[in-house]
């Protein structure tokens, strides 16, 4: 049987004031479960978990509202237990984060003491080791994002080779090779296919986020082949002809320049050296883009269509500019599945105005996909890999 609890049970079980409930409740943070026929509020246990996630991610600097969308589906056990993973890693980043504050003080503290030149350097070091907020809000974000989206690929698609495991036998490597892959992410290329790695390679896996490429560093552990290198792909910090491949994996994109980005990468191959880069067409996935129209014709789910800044239909064109022997490999794959959640998860991780138009119509939402879903739903999948030649 359900327990309920007053506001003010719910509130000392959880060590928080009655006012911090009732301003969640304003805000839409946490809504209680029922209330009673005079209107007083009732929690059950299930808002606790809700609680514990509104209450860590404000201690690790996000806004209300960006935690308002953050919560948004907590209420279904695997959304949660998804939730809680990436909360873990998160606490665990801020752990290793903070011991290197204390030793830094420590550091500062020592020679101060022993009356000798303090080295700014390393002071400045530890303003950059307490601003720590930030990078962990976008690591939190970018972390729950490609959850939800490899999770949907991963468990669902027909292929069952894998997306990784495909691309990575296009690159056709060879012992020896010194590569770089620009837009790296979490590093799932590598740390799916490490025991299938040449002898002797230099791999150098770069990101615009110091946050993500931890996650990297994490998932493929200590090995002397891999380097890390943080920067924007329009400005690649090597030197003219340093690689035999470079690998862009779904993220040309993204480049605020794309002609720009293309040259920089050029101008770092080698002569004869490959480049491959990943992209989707317009079919990609529509399923996903009819179903939230069709629900709610307002829901954008990406501001930009990434495929016209570089897809598979004008991609071999883009290229052709700067690169030779341009072909295009098609991974045949589709998605099927008869359950919501991994959908709702997907949805929610897109880069549009979904979670804001979601967030007072989530449970009429979960019931529409619920009904969508349940006979089975087919995701088309339209997606590949150009190889081209310096």
């Amino acid at each position: 049987m359900k327990t309920y609890y007053t506001s003010g049970e719910f509130a000392k079980k959880a060590h928080v004031s009655i006012r911090t409930i009732r301003y969640y409740d304003q805000k839409n943070l946490l809504k209680p479960s029922t209330h009673t026929a005079s209107g007083a509020r009732r929690y059950t246990d299930a808002d606790f978990a809700k609680l514990q996630q509104i209450l860590l991610l404000k201690y690790l600097g996000f806004s209300l509202t960006d935690i308002r969308e953050m919560t948004l589906g907590s209420g279904d056990r695997q959304l949660l237990l998804d939730s809680l993973q990436i909360q873990k890693r998160l606490v665990e980043e801020r752990l290793k984060e903070m011991r290197n504050v204390a030793t830094a003080i420590d550091s500062t503290s020592s020679t101060l003491k022993a009356g000798q030149e303090v080295d700014w350097s390393k002071m400045l070091d530890l303003i950059h080791l307490t601003s720590m907020n930030q990078s962990l809000s976008t690591q939190y974000q970018n972390a729950s994002n490609i959850s939800a989206r490899i999770k949907l690929h991963r468990d669902y698609s027909l292929n069952k080779e894998g997306w990784f495991h495909w691309l990575f036998r296009q690159l056709d490597l060879k012992p020896g090779m010194k590569i770089l892959e620009i837009g790296a992410g979490n590093g799932t290329l590598w740390a799916q296919n490490l025991d299938r790695i040449p002898k002797g390679l230099t791999i150098v896996l770069s990101d615009i986020s110091e946050g993500i490429l931890s996650d990297a560093k994490n998932e493929i552990g200590d090995r002397a082949e891999f380097q890390y290198a943080v920067f924007d792909a329009q400005k690649i910090p090597f030197a003219d002809n340093t690689f035999d491949l470079v690998i862009a994996n779904h993220m040309l994109f993204y480049c605020d320049n794309i002609p720009k980005t293309l040259k920089e990468i050029k101008r770092v191959m080698k002569k004869g050296a490959s480049f491959a880069c990943s992209t989707y067409s317009k079919r990609h996935m529509h399923e996903i883009t009819d179903l939230v129209q069709e629900f709610n014709p307002e829901i954008v789910l990406s501001s930009t269509n990434l495929y016209d800044r570089f897809g598979l239909d004008n991609g071999a064109e883009i290229l052709s500019h700067d690169f030779t022997d341009v072909n295009c490999h098609k991974y045949e794959d589709a998605i099927e599945l008869s359950e919501s959640t991994p959908v709702i998860s997907y949805i929610l991780s897109c880069h549009g105005n979904q979670n804001s138009i979601l967030l007072d119509h989530y449970n009429e939402f979960k019931n529409y996909v619920d009904d969508k879903v349940s006979d089975g739903f087919h995701i088309t999948k339209d997606v590949g890999c150009f190889i081209c030649k310096k």
